[in-house]
């Protein structure tokens, strides 16, 4: 029989430990065979994401993004058996997409972020936003959290419902941060690399389309450079695809993507190493987590 798991009743089950784990563990599966489907009207989105892994099964996922909608994003997710392909399960889509973004963008920070994290910066003031300080929160509970957007009343809005700081300067907000969040829909870099001092951690979040990006060509240039996929970021998503074809960077410039934490690449260098890491969200990160979830019910 197919489940029907919706979003509090697999909210309920979950913490982040449990899903970084999952994404960790999911790599230790064969690969997984991907695909993706874009289709555009003007600044309107419909993405769809497959995945098949040998051992955990499959998942289709379709988002719509509807920028001028409150909420913009919404969608539907199918879980399916790996042997039977039976739906095992049809999950709530927020539930997934919430869990699974900000669980990439976690396990990435816990790898790569040096070990005295005292104030974290976020970039943008939506749902991801506030779901990520939540999470790190888990992780690094004592340091300052602080939230930039480039409209001061949202920004304002989220930080007092979060006990945070507003920050109004962004390049004096960037300067003093040990781990810096990008979770904005810009198309335009707003993280300049020039504002930022050796050893930050830089973890990109929000653009996922091919002419949208965070942070601009010297904060690639600057950065040792990971991500969760390079099968779904290089060749996808502007923050990567951008800057590989103009030659800022080139694909050996990727240190690892989570394939690699098997053979222990996925890690910091120095202290003073400004690490970037670029959460594409792959449907193969879906299936690791909605397996998870089915398997908690």
């Amino acid at each position: 029989m197919t489940q029907i798991i919706n979003y509090e009743a697999g909210d309920a089950l979950l913490t982040w430990g449990k899903v970084t784990d999952a994404i960790a563990q999911g790599h230790s599966f064969p690969r997984a065979d991907i695909g993706d489907t874009f289709l555009r009207r003007g600044p309107d989105t419909l993405l769809s994401r497959s995945a098949w892994i040998d051992g955990l099964g499959m998942l289709t996922k379709t988002a719509t993004v509807i920028p001028a909608n409150t909420p913009s994003i919404d969608g539907g997710v199918m879980l399916f058996g790996d042997q039977s392909g039976q739906l095992e399960a049809v999950i709530d889509f927020k539930l997934l997409t919430k869990w699974k973004t900000v669980g990439d963008s976690l396990l990435a920070a816990k790898l790569l972020a040096h070990d005295h994290v005292t104030r974290i910066l976020v970039l943008g003031a939506g749902t991801v936003a506030g779901q990520l300080i939540d999470a790190f929160r888990t992780e690094w509970p004592d340091a300052e959290y602080v939230i930039w957007n480039h409209n001061p009343a949202k920004a304002d809005a989220l930080a007092k419902s979060k006990e945070c700081v507003h920050a109004t300067r962004l390049p004096k907000a960037v300067e003093g941060a040990d781990i810096i969040l990008g979770a904005t829909m810009t198309i335009d870099p707003v993280l300049r690399g020039e504002w930022i001092t050796p050893g930050t951690h830089v973890n990109l979040v929000g653009a996922y389309r091919a002419d949208m990006r965070e942070a601009d060509d010297e904060v690639l240039r600057r950065s040792k450079i990971y991500v969760d996929s390079r099968a779904t970021t290089l060749d996808h998503i502007g923050e990567m695809k951008i800057p590989l074809a103009k030659g800022v960077i080139t694909p050996d410039d990727i240190k690892a993507d989570y394939y690699d934490l098997p053979n222990g690449a996925f890690k910091r260098g120095t202290a003073t190493d400004i690490t970037l890491f670029k959460n594409g969200g792959g449907a193969h990160l879906d299936l690791m987590v909605a397996r998870a979830i089915f398997e908690a019910m």
